[in-house]
Parts: C-alpha cells; structure tokens; sequence
C-alpha cells in the first residue's frame, strides 16, 4: 500500500462520513454561541491497539482546519483504560460537529487493530505470518488494512487487480489449475499468482503449473503437515478457512508460511471511547 493510496482513502472515507453525517448542517451545534472556544480530550475505556489518527485528524480538518489536536500516542500503540489520547482545542461547534465522525474512524479501526494484535501475539514466537482478507466493511478496505497492520499482522491483496487468487470457480471456468496459472502469467507477468486447492492432489497439480503461492483450503492440520513436505520450499504455503484464536497455534505449527483469517476486518468490535469537553 503506497502513502498516495493511503492518503487518498483517507481523503475519501472523511469526505464520505462528514456528507452523510452533517448534510445540510448540525442544527444541534447551532445552539451554541458561534464565538465560544473549547478544551476537549477524547478518552479510551478499555485497553486497545490504536488505529485511525490520520483519519479523525482528517475528520477535523475539514470540519474546521483552527481545531488543533495533540495526540499522547501513535497509531499501533497499546493503550490502557481511562488514558487520554488526544486534547482538541477549537471552536466548540466545530468540536462537536467533527465528534461522532472522528470517533467512528477511530473506534473501528483501533477495533481491528486490537484484534488483530490479540491474533498476532498468539503466535509471536513463530515464523508464520497472519493475513487479512478482502472480507472488509465496504468503503474501509484500505483503512481496515492499514489498522491490520498496526495491529502486527500482514495485509494480503488489496484488490482484485494486484494480485491473482485463482479459486474453485476460476478452476472450472478456465478448464483446470494449468491453464489458469498458465493464462494468469501471459496476461500479467507481474502480477504474484496464488492457488486455492482443496486436495493434496490438486496441491500437486498447482506445483506444477509453477504458482507462487497455495492457498490450503480447509485442510486438516495431518494434511497441512504433508502439505509443507510435499511443497518443500517450491513455494509458499497459505492456510485459510475458519481459523479461530483456538486453532491457530496448531496451524502455524505445521510449517505453513502464511494463515489468512477473514475476522480480522468483517467481525471487528469497536474500541469503547468517549470524548469530552474540559
């Protein structure tokens, strides 16, 4: 992910939440005098990973670029209860206008920054690597993917359009895992190719073709085992399907390079905060 797409969704993802939130103006704000200045500090109520001070930073910006704030912690920090992570100095209308939005950026992302950190710290002492998946909140596919990896764990494709991920379907469409392969490299040269298999026969068959990467579909952890013996550094392995902070050590014990666990982003819980004005 490059500082340009990063600033880009960023742009987007503030501009998108400000028109839905404010759209013709917050007449609950208006009920305070226009002159009257403001000391806020928002506050954490539970222990998490922190994600998303670009985003509420954005989020204040638009809404009145006088607001200053001035952040106690970096994104990817762990943060106890009842700490302080920002002090917000501005217009009150301004303040409370920019509020809620800036919350929401910065309860869901810290959400799958903390999960994701709960994940990674599971198999720390490992040489595994934990993915994330294209099971993201739609419109939040970068930021979720960036707070992934505050959180310490590894983003996978971000799209459909810089990586190949050929899959059951793609199989039969194309009319077997060598002519998928095959084509994908003719087509993009450039472009990584990975291999969703269901067997180890079909294992056999993506080596084969010569793939980058093997997603092992649900495989048993007796299977994964062979698996990493029968690839034996040809290339890289992925286990993917229902993994759970129960299995995942089991797993990354297997040898496999790369787990990818869709609840990372689809099922993140967001981070309890609360601002409020001093």
């Amino acid at each position: 992910m490059t500082p340009d797409t990063l600033s880009a969704a960023i742009l987007l993802n503030v501009t998108h939440a400000l028109a839905e939130d404010i759209g013709t103006g917050d007449i609950t704000a208006q009920l305070i005098a226009e002159q009257t200045q403001a000391e806020a500090t928002i506050i954490s109520r539970e222990s998490a990973t922190l994600a998303g001070i670009d985003w509420a930073n954005e989020v204040f910006r638009q809404v009145d670029p006088t607001i200053t704030a001035n952040w106690h912690f970096n994104d990817g920090d762990q943060v106890a209860a009842n700490q302080t992570l920002v002090t917000l100095n501005g217009p009150a209308r301004a303040l409370l206008t920019a509020e809620r939005s800036a919350m929401n950026f910065l309860q869901t992302l810290s959400g799958t920054a903390t999960l994701c950190h709960q994940y990674a710290a599971l198999v720390s002492d490992t040489n595994v690597k934990l993915l994330d998946t294209r099971k993201t909140l739609p419109g939040l596919r970068i930021a979720q993917k960036y707070a992934v990896s505050c959180g310490g764990c590894f983003n996978h494709r971000i799209g459909l359009y810089d990586a190949f991920l050929i899959k059951e379907n793609h199989i039969a469409a194309c009319g077997s895992i060598a002519k998928a392969v095959a084509t994908a490299r003719t087509n993009e040269p450039d472009k990584p190719v990975e291999v969703e298999v269901e067997s180890l026969n079909e294992l056999e068959q993506a080596l084969t073709a010569g793939t980058d990467t093997v997603m092992l579909d649900n495989f048993t952890l007796d299977d994964m085992k062979i698996a990493v013996a029968t690839a034996n550094g040809r290339c890289k392995l992925e286990a993917s399907g229902n993994v759970t902070q129960e299995t995942l050590r089991p797993i990354a014990k297997t040898g496999v390079d790369y787990i990818s666990i869709g609840v990372l982003t689809k099922d993140c819980k967001a981070i309890d905060l609360s601002m409020r004005f001093v």
